[in-house]
C-alpha cells in the first residue's frame, strides 16, 4: 500500500484528490495539511511514502515546504501540484528536492500512475511539458565549462546522464544505448552516488545547470 499525504489550502481539491486516491486498492491517504508548516508537521508525524505538493500555500509556500522536508531525509517523496499558469515555480520546486510536478487538470489515470512512479523512486520527467519546463528555466552558467564532479563519471555514465536530462525513460535509454534496463538502472544508481544526487529530477537539473546539455541540444552520445 502506497500512503499519501495531502497538502493543499483548499478544501475541495483536498477532497476531490481523497476520493480518487481512496478509490485505489493500492493507495491510501493518511493525512491532510492546509499550509506548508502543516506540511512538513503532518510528513514528519505520519512519514507517508508520497507527498501532493500545491505550490501557493499560506504560511509557507510548497516550495519552501518541500526544500524543509528533503533537508530533514524524509522518506517521502514530493509531487508538485501545478496549473499552466504557475510554470515558472516548476524549476524552483524541482532544485528543492520534489521528484515532479502534476498538472491539477490531469486525469484520474494520471493521478495515480505518477503516485505510483513517485513511490518507486522514480521521476515524472517523461512528458513533452517537464522538457520545455526543463530547457526553459535550467540556465547554462555563465562559461562553458563542466565541474569537477563529472570527471568521476565513466563515458557510458555520461551517456545516461545526457539522455536522462533528454526526458527519456529507462526502456528508451536501454534501446538507445543498446544496453538492459537493469543495466541502465545501475548506472544512474552510480552516478546519483557520484555527484551526490537523491533522484532522476536533480540529475536533469545538474546536466542543464552545468552546462552538460544545453536547451534544444539534440545531440545523441556515440554508441
Amino acid at each position: 500500500m502506497i500512503s499519501v499525504l495531502l497538502a493543499d489550502d483548499q478544501d475541495l481539491v483536498r477532497e476531490g484528490l481523497r476520493m480518487i486516491i481512496d478509490a485505489d486498492p493500492e493507495l491510501a491517504v493518511i493525512g491532510e495539511a492546509s499550509n506548508g508548516v502543516e506540511a512538513i508537521t503532518r510528513t514528519r508525524e505520519l512519514d507517508p511514502d508520497v507527498v501532493l505538493m500545491d505550490i501557493r500555500m499560506p504560511d509557507l509556500d510548497g516550495i519552501e515546504a518541500t526544500r524543509r522536508i528533503v533537508a530533514a531525509q524524509a522518506h517521502a517523496r514530493i509531487l508538485v501540484l501545478t496549473t499552466f499558469d504557475l510554470d515558472e515555480y516548476v524549476y524552483r520546486a524541482m532544485t528543492a528536492g520534489a521528484t515532479g510536478f502534476l498538472l491539477k487538470d490531469a486525469s484520474r489515470e494520471q493521478l495515480t500512475s505518477a503516485i505510483r512512479t513517485a513511490a518507486s523512486g522514480e521521476a515524472m520527467l517523461a512528458p513533452a511539458i517537464t522538457r520545455r519546463l526543463i530547457e526553459e528555466f535550467c540556465k547554462r552558467p555563465p562559461m562553458d565549462v563542466h565541474p569537477p564532479a563529472l570527471t568521476q563519471l565513466s563515458r557510458r555514465e555520461r551517456d545516461v546522464l545526457l539522455l536522462v536530462a533528454r526526458g527519456m525513460s529507462n526502456a528508451e535509454i536501454a534501446q538507445e544505448l543498446f544496453l538492459g534496463e537493469t543495466t541502465v538502472k545501475s548506472h544512474l544508481a552510480r552516478i546519483f552516488t557520484k555527484l551526490g544526487l537523491r533522484d532522476r529530477v536533480q540529475a536533469v537539473v545538474f546536466a542543464y545547470e552545468t552546462g552538460l546539455v544545453r536547451p534544444n541540444d539534440a545531440g545523441t552520445p556515440q554508441v
